[in-house]
């Protein structure tokens, strides 16, 4: 099987070695994803919601290069600074997207992402109908 990668263009993807997406098959991978916008630059600093809004939109995006979209989404992982304050609107964001969908998830709670004024990050790996 071919192995596709996807680029979002994002600043640390060449440091670090990673790509947006990968599609193997009918199986794409989304990295963990951040609410930047096309300029890379964080979305809604201080408001977890309006992160967690654009951080999908981010995801769909990538989805949408691999060939896939957010209906195709199985898992999901959530990675939010402060559950005990973000949970409920991060989850609000990610239940406006994923309730008829509804995919494996988990979302746990880090000390820190890539920068500070990030609030989440999200990963999802998608199945498509057709290779």
């Amino acid at each position: 099987m071919n192995r596709e990668n996807f680029s979002s263009g994002a600043r640390w993807e060449p440091i670090v070695g990673y790509s947006r997406a990968v599609r193997v098959g009918n199986q794409v991978w989304v990295s963990g994803t951040t609410a930047t916008n096309e300029r890379g630059e964080i979305v809604g600093v201080g408001d977890a919601y309006a992160q967690t809004v654009q951080t999908l939109k981010n995801i769909a995006a990538a989805l949408t290069k691999a060939r896939a979209t957010l209906n195709d989404v199985v898992r999901t992982r959530i990675y939010v600074v402060n559950i005990a304050a973000n949970w409920e609107s991060v989850g609000r964001a990610h239940g406006e997207v994923f309730g008829t969908i509804r995919p494996a998830t988990a979302m746990v709670e880090v000390s820190g992402l890539i920068s500070p004024e990030m609030l989440v990050e999200i990963e999802a790996d998608a199945v498509t109908s057709a290779p």
